[in-house]
């Protein structure tokens, strides 16, 4: 019995060693649209939710944001009002809709509010965007909200056939941030397999510049977060000091090349 009782012990052991030493999962703010390009203008809506997009899961609580807007043709539109609030896996999430009436591309935004991560020890906030050209206008695409951290991007984000290389560079307070580190999820809907740990999050190192380029494998929604630490930490729920992950991200779709006449 004491023999059995040691081996148990042991592979319970064993078992939270290795769940420490496995890689944690990425955490990605999404803000994915109902369309990359709008041919025609008209209405998006758009989901929010914050989880492990490669994984298909699980979410993760969202409060209600600090900041969601729209910047469009030099307007920047507070759309806070206009999120109306859904459910994810039991967790809080929220969607919104809005109509773009004019040609040019609309730079969609979100500033979360912090999220606690226990295992991990910090607060996190991912300062996310996506664009939507209007009228497939490919003009404005390239505008900046102004966001702590933010990706600018270099490919035009909107419009990309699958294969295509996407560059962008990492700038936090407006400067490029040299070597940056960037994770790249793809939003993935259950049709693809992963075969071990490492395939869940790719991960680039940006040049001195702050340049970091992907090209995407596959048609859908693809997330590229560079991570970065504020300088200042904020409180943990227990009111020590506790570090703070920014994140810049973005979301790109890939589109398969369809057949002509289909």
């Amino acid at each position: 019995m004491i023999a059995i009782l040691r081996r148990t012990a042991w592979s319970a052991a064993l078992v939270a060693v290795a769940c420490l030493a496995g890689p944690a999962a990425a955490h990605f703010q999404e803000l994915i649209p109902s369309a990359d390009v709008l041919p025609d203008g008209g209405s998006v809506t758009l989901d929010l939710r914050f989880t492990h997009p490669m994984e298909q899961g699980p979410a993760m609580e969202m409060v209600r944001p600090a900041r969601f807007g729209v910047l469009h043709n030099g307007t920047d539109t507070d759309l806070l009002d206009s999120l109306e609030s859904a459910t994810v896996d039991g967790h809080q999430a929220w969607t919104a809709s809005h109509t773009i009436a004019e040609p040019g591309a609309a730079v969609f935004y979100v500033a979360p509010q912090p999220y606690w991560e226990p295992a991990e020890g910090k607060h996190i906030i991912h300062y996310t965007k996506v664009v939507v050209d209007s009228y497939a206008s490919g003009e404005g695409w390239d505008a900046m909200v102004g966001l702590p951290v933010e990706i600018r991007p270099l490919t035009r984000p909107t419009g990309l056939w699958t294969g295509n290389l996407f560059r962008g560079v990492v700038e936090e307070d407006g400067a490029p941030v040299p070597f940056a580190e960037v994770e790249v999820e793809y939003r993935n809907d259950g049709t693809v397999g992963i075969p071990n740990d490492a395939f869940v999050t790719q991960v680039i190192r940006a040049d001195a510049d702050g340049v970091f380029a992907y090209a995407m494998p596959r048609a859908g929604w693809w997330g590229f977060a560079a991570l970065t630490e504020a300088a200042e930490p904020m409180p943990a729920p227990d009111g020590s000091p506790a570090p703070v992950e920014t994140g810049a991200l973005i979301w790109v779709q890939a589109t398969d090349m369809p057949e002509a006449g289909g």
